[in-house]
């Protein structure tokens, strides 16, 4: 119930209690100071006591300001407390969604990175050419001695290679002449189409064997050496 003293609020029960006996403590103070002689109220004065007046009333309301400061403190430590815990809540969630964001562009930054382009693929190698086969025979020594010549840029035919290789040896390809000048000279002539080793080795065409006696090697020296001096062997008709 509010009090009707201007000033005075509502206290709490336990105020009311010491309010209470406060009031009860000022009323048996004021029988003790009835009942003692004023001669010894005179001697208090007589001593210098100062006697101190406080009522009930303004002892409550002294009270009760304090109790309402103390709860105004309270609340407004509360309240600060409050905004506290959730600004450091609003904190923790923006910082989680800080890091989860950063995760996020982390991980599509790496999704987006370029693979590494496939190293281009070698060509495959080219297969080994397959070598011409020759019948090992005139014809064929004939033959694969033409594909040589015409390769290196040697005029040759074949009526003329086979004509000169009968006359000068019938085809033989170890026949070797030891009677004729060269042969008096230390120089026979050999092979197929006749040839001495100087001239052999001279005219010897890269490719062919180095035997004077070998049927290819010895038909293409002889044609390389018959195409510089006379233009080809097809214009050969005689010993050479």
């Amino acid at each position: 119930m509010r009090s009707t003293v201007s000033g005075y609020s509502a206290l709490s029960k336990a105020h009311k209690f010491s309010a209470a006996g406060l009031v009860t403590a000022a009323g048996a103070a004021a029988l003790t100071f009835a009942l003692v002689p004023q001669a010894q109220a005179a001697d208090a004065h007589s001593v210098g006591v100062k006697t101190v007046s406080l009522s009930a009333q303004e002892f409550g309301v002294t009270q009760d300001a304090d109790l309402a400061k103390a709860a105004d403190d309270a609340a407004v430590k509360a309240g600060v407390d409050a905004k506290a815990a959730v600004k450091a809540k609003a904190d923790a969630e923006a910082k989680a969604k800080a890091d989860r964001e950063r995760a996020s562009r982390s991980t599509e930054r790496k999704a987006l990175k370029p693979a590494a382009k496939p190293a281009p693929a070698k060509p495959a190698a080219k297969p080994a050419p397959v070598k011409k086969a020759y019948a090992d025979n005139l014809d064929g020594w004939i033959n694969e001695s033409l594909d040589i010549l015409r390769a290196k840029g040697i005029p040759a035919s074949y009526d003329g290679i086979k004509r000169n290789i009968m006359r000068e040896s019938t085809g033989n390809p170890q026949a070797i002449n030891d009677w004729d000048v060269n042969a008096v000279n230390g120089v026979p002539s050999k092979g197929l189409l006749q040839i001495i080793d100087p001239t052999f080795k001279a005219y010897h065409v890269e490719g062919t064997s180095w035997d004077i006696y070998d049927p290819v090697a010895n038909i293409t020296a002889s044609c390389n050496y018959a195409a510089d001096k006379y233009g080809s062997m097809d214009n050969v008709n005689s010993a050479y």
